[in-house]
């Protein structure tokens, strides 16, 4: 079971689990994008970094893959519009949380910064990335071991059931905070679904 560690004077959630729509609905934390936007914001601030300095550092920790590739570079404003979009990719969220050092599960309301399982190590020939058909068929398979429609499901995971569905063949990306209340519906660390990739 994944112990979230809420850090103390922080929300705690419910003991219970509720009901709805016949699923067993425990507290799902929210990915906070607007603590991950602060974490870059106080590191770029304290290396005296622009914006365009960050989004070249994240694309460089992946130096080799980026030649061989010649592939697009994140964004400076991918990055800075996290702040009004309040809304980030699974996977440009693994580029940050990589710069930093962090976890997925230390950007959930009130968690612990040191909350999580450590992602996959990756050296400059890879990037981290979800692996988001792994998360579909775990998703499907607990889903149908409980018993459970999709539009049973969707209200709880708090998302339509074709976004539930389409990531059986999503291509590239979801919402970041829809993968993390995926993985703790599973009850499972995100970086079960995460590895080093060739792309």
């Amino acid at each position: 079971m994944v112990n979230w560690r809420i850090t103390r004077g922080s929300s705690q959630p419910a003991a219970t689990r509720r009901q709805t729509g016949g699923v067993a609905e425990r507290p799902l934390l929210e990915f906070d994008v607007s603590a991950l936007y602060e974490a870059l914001d106080t590191q770029r601030s304290a290396r005296g970094l622009t914006w365009k300095g960050v989004a070249d550092e994240l694309w460089e920790l992946s130096a080799e893959l980026t030649r061989r590739r010649d592939d697009h570079p994140i964004s400076p404003g991918t990055l800075t519009g996290m702040r009004s979009r309040g809304a980030t990719s699974c996977q440009h969220a693994l580029f940050m949380l990589r710069w930093l050092g962090r976890t997925p599960e230390s950007f959930l309301s009130g968690a612990a910064p040191d909350a999580g399982s450590p992602l996959p190590a990756a050296g400059p020939d890879r990037r981290l990335r979800w692996n988001l058909s792994a998360l579909y068929e775990a998703m499907d398979a607990k889903r149908m071991a409980e018993g459970h429609s999709w539009p049973q499901l969707a209200p709880v995971l708090r998302a339509t059931p074709s976004q539930l569905t389409g990531l059986r063949t999503a291509r590239f990306a979801t919402n970041m905070g829809l993968a993390m209340r995926i993985v703790q519906w599973l009850d499972r660390p995100a970086a079960d679904f995460v590895y080093a990739a060739g792309w």
